[in-house]
């Protein structure tokens, strides 16, 4: 017999059993390890044909209220249908709000759309014949019909003695105790229940649409300050804020609370038990109430009434342009009234509405946009359109706003600020959303909008009459007799002129960032003259270009041609992340060579964890948001660019520290491209003496060497020391020997650094950070995490290898280290000394 067939029997007692009390009450069933579902027409499903959803329960948690007598509304844990109904091959793990309908006390089918609140595999649904599993270790693992583990709970080093579902929708695994070991609250997905607390750090992240529960471009977060919406994936930008703020009187965490008919937020600015911002919500008849950020955008409270659900918005944003998808992708939005960029300016041709009968789902591009693309693009100019955010991050012209868009492939838009007549504010963005028409100096204060979109270069066809053709023809042989002449002039000229290097390289190149002068840098720099780093490839200057702050890096020693160098130029200019350093510009000219960066207030990161420099210890939410910010760029690096980039030379010195102590990656100097379809390059040994994998040794590494080097710098961090020191005694120079001792006699927390009584108020995610160290310093490379991993790690999505193998310490590196250290500056790259900011 199954165990759902079981669980019918033992429910349908119960509410005999209960009935005759007369009184409202609610059960759950408490299920054992060894438990197995599997996802097929066995489990209690909708049987009726009109249902246009499909769904399989395991868990039901009925609410019993006699004064309804067939449908009551109830919570559920099972299988979802995520694909097609009328076929349904695509299914989730989820809990649900549904109405359940029952005959003399037991359920036989859900018959009201139901709500999902919680889902373990939105990213990766499973098909029919899947199973979940309570295993005997106390695990909740799901997997898919080949066998393939989708998704696990990591529980099977705890006491594990059963499951439960909550009246509440909490899916709990408990021990003997009836204390909680795992709970689903605590891996929120898009939804918040009653009940629920979002804390500082966790995401709503909305699903990528109403027929694809991916993850999308959305996400509600909280911060110390209050909630915020974001928008965006690889820079997310702020579309909402809670109106909060004040000075800060306690230590307190920062989250959200949906209680007593509304959403609280509490941040750490007052310290009260009252939240510092309240929202009220619609008042709701009944338990099943929930909020969920929509794939819109919009955060919605969702509760039943009259036998149905209904919405409302949570945020108070009553411009109906400021959402992100107000008019869908490319859209422009007017006083709530949608258009394509093309018609907006009179135009036709360039865009496709989705849907005439809905302009707000947004427009398309006609032609490709592609990076493969053979045909360039070209920018479209939309006058006094602004975008949802308003954020320019660098100050330059409007003629270099447009055309750093233009040549950097994942840009599709960039929005430009005048506020002189030559100079401005710039933004690239590489998520389209919606735009907003403005008239002149009406939305963001007395600067004039512009905004430059992406098209495509094709043109269409269309037919000239006789005379047009005879003009066009006479005006080609014009052009093209005047281009010969031209041509047996230049060929003449470099006859008599000494040979120089191709300047038509620049043209040969798409995809580099501003160039600048010799001169133009020299200006900035005040002649170089404040040094504020210097390092084995050249110093770094502090600079002003107009209003923009920046770090001007000369190199002084120079091993590469003109070519080289701007290909190397082109691929950096072409990453823009949060948590990288953005390249603005460039100088190649003659024997110069130099590169404009973004300027860094905090400096490096060597000068903030290491005791010899440190003036005060960072706290412990610093240096995690530094781990977590370094993960965040080298996934970039590794995952979403058209090639792999293996940054090869990961260091504390190369982590640089905006004014909000936001770590971005700097310095890919010896960085090394890698194709998607190649697992491995063969390259010459680069990189710094201590932060080199083991497989380096063999000249055969992948990107897998950088997630080494991450786990050192993060051991750097929880330490405050440098992983090679050779101020210490010789049996603790080595950083990584002591950790592989320590961690063999399970004393490795005695080795984080002692002058931050902080940390030892978080010393649980203190020792989960170490235990990722230690993934990520793992000798074989295979059994290393990605930096994605790494990444959803940090993000709580995902929890850390546990089966380590703890012999850290490969002796045929160190004593390669040993022998390099010092030795072999044209060979390694030498420790970079940035004290200073940048």
């Amino acid at each position: 017999m199954y165990p759902s067939k079981i669980l019918i029997l033992l429910l349908t007692f119960l509410i005999t059993f209960s009935s005759r009390l007369a009184i409202k009450k609610s059960f759950a069933f408490d299920v054992e390890p060894g438990t197995i579902w599997r996802n097929n027409p066995s489990l209690i499903h909708n049987n009726s044909s009109d249902d246009n959803f499909s769904l399989r329960v395991i868990l039901p948690m009925i609410f019993i209220d006699y004064s309804y007598d067939n449908s009551v509304p109830s919570i559920a844990c099972g299988f979802f249908c995520a694909g097609a109904v009328a076929t349904c091959d695509d299914y989730i793990f989820s809990i649900f709000f549904a109405s359940s309908y029952s005959i003399d006390g037991a359920v036989v089918g859900y018959w009201e759309s139901p709500e999902v609140v919680w889902s373990a595999n939105r990213d990766r649904p499973v098909k029919e014949n899947a199973s979940v599993q309570l295993t005997e270790h106390g695990d909740l693992v799901l997997f898919d019909a080949d066998g393939t583990m989708v998704w696990s709970t990591h529980t099977t080093d705890k006491s594990v003695a059963g499951m439960n579902l909550t009246s509440i929708g909490n899916l709990v695994l408990l021990n003997h105790a009836n204390m909680e070991l795992w709970r689903s609250f605590d891996h929120p997905t898009d939804t918040l229940i009653t009940g629920q607390i979002l804390q500082e750090g966790q995401k709503l992240m909305a699903s990528t649409s109403l027929s694809n529960w991916a993850n999308g471009k959305f996400y509600v977060t909280v911060q110390p300050d209050g909630m915020y919406a974001f928008a965006g994936t690889d820079t997310p930008l702020a579309y909402y804020r809670s109106p909060t703020g004040g000075t800060v009187t306690t230590n307190r965490s920062a989250y959200i609370a949906l209680k007593n008919g509304s959403l609280e937020v509490f941040t750490y600015f007052r310290d009260t038990e009252s939240p510092d911002y309240q929202i009220q919500l619609p008042s709701h008849n009944n338990g099943l109430v929930f909020v969920r950020l929509d794939f819109d955008g919009h955060l919605r409270l969702y509760q039943i009434l009259n036998d149905s659900w209904v919405s409302s918005d949570v945020f108070d944003i009553t411009d109906p342009c400021a959402y992100p998808l107000a008019c869908g992708e490319y859209g422009i939005c007017s006083n709530g009234q949608c258009n394509c960029p093309d018609a907006a300016i009179g135009q036709s041709g360039l865009f496709e509405v989705i849907d005439p009968r809905e302009l707000s789902r947004g427009c398309l591009p006609v032609g490709s946009l592609s990076c493969d693309s053979t045909q360039k693009p070209r920018m479209l100019s939309l006058p006094n359109i602004t975008h949802f955010n308003g954020v320019y991050n660098w100050t330059t012209s409007e003629e270099r706003c447009k055309l750093s868009c233009l040549n950097d492939c994942s840009c599709k838009a960039s929005f430009f600020n005048h506020y002189n007549i030559s100079t401005g504010f710039c933004f690239l963005v590489s998520d389209i959303f919606s735009m907003i028409s403005v008239k002149d100096g009406s939305y963001w204060g007395n600067f004039s909008s512009l905004a430059f979109v992406k098209v495509s270069g094709a043109t269409r066809n269309f037919v000239l009459s006789k005379g047009e053709t005879a003009i066009l023809s006479a005006v080609g042989s014009s052009i093209f007799v005047a281009l010969v002449i031209v041509a047996v002039l230049i060929v003449l000229r470099r006859k008599r002129a000494e040979p120089s290097e191709d300047e038509d390289i620049f043209d040969q190149l798409p995809g580099l960032p501003a160039r600048f002068s010799f001169v133009e840098l020299k200006s900035a720099t005040e002649d170089f003259s404040k040094v504020i780093g210097k390092g084995g490839s050249g110093s770094v200057f502090e600079g002003q270009i107009c209003d923009k702050h920046v770090a001007v890096k000369r190199l002084d020693s120079i091993n590469q041609g003109k070519k080289e160098f701007l290909a190397e130029v082109q691929t950096i200019g072409s990453i823009n992340h949060i948590h990288l350093v953005r390249l603005i510009g460039f100088c190649a000219e003659k024997s110069h060579r130099l590169l404009v960066y973004e300027y860094m207030p905090n400096g490096s990161l060597n000068k903030w964890i290491f005791r010899k420099h440190q003036a005060t210890p960072l706290d412990w939410k610093t240096r995690l948001r530094v781990i977590t910010g370094v993960a965040k760029g080298l996934a970039y690096l590794h995952s979403d660019c058209r090639q792999t980039i293996a940054h090869l030379d990961i260091k504390p010195q190369n982590i640089l520290l905006d004014e909000q102590f936001g770590a971005k990656v700097s310095d890919f100097g010896l960085a090394k491209l890698i194709d998607h379809d190649h697992s491995s390059v063969v390259t010459r040994l680069r990189g710094t003496p201590g932060y080199l994998a083991p497989e380096w040794l063999t000249s055969v590494i992948n990107e897998k060497v950088d997630v080494y080097s991450f786990g050192m710098v993060i051991m750097e961090i929880l330490c405050g020391r440098s992983n090679l020191d050779y101020s210490q005694p010789e049996e603790s120079l080595h950083l990584v020997s002591v950790l592989q001792d320590k961690a063999k006699t399970d004393q490795q927390m005695d080795l984080i650094d002692p002058r931050s009584t902080d940390m030892q108020y978080h010393l649980e995610e203190v020792s989960r950070m170490m235990n990722l160290a230690m993934w990520c310093l793992q000798v074989d490379s295979r059994r290393r995490p990605s930096m994605t991993e790494a990444v959803k790690i940090l993000d709580g999505a995902m929890d850390v290898e546990t089966e380590l193998d703890l012999d850290l310490v490969n002796i045929e590196l160190m004593v390669a280290n040993r022998a390099v250290h010092g030795k072999i500056a044209a060979t390694l790259q030498i420790d970079s000394v940035l004290s200073e900011p940048r």
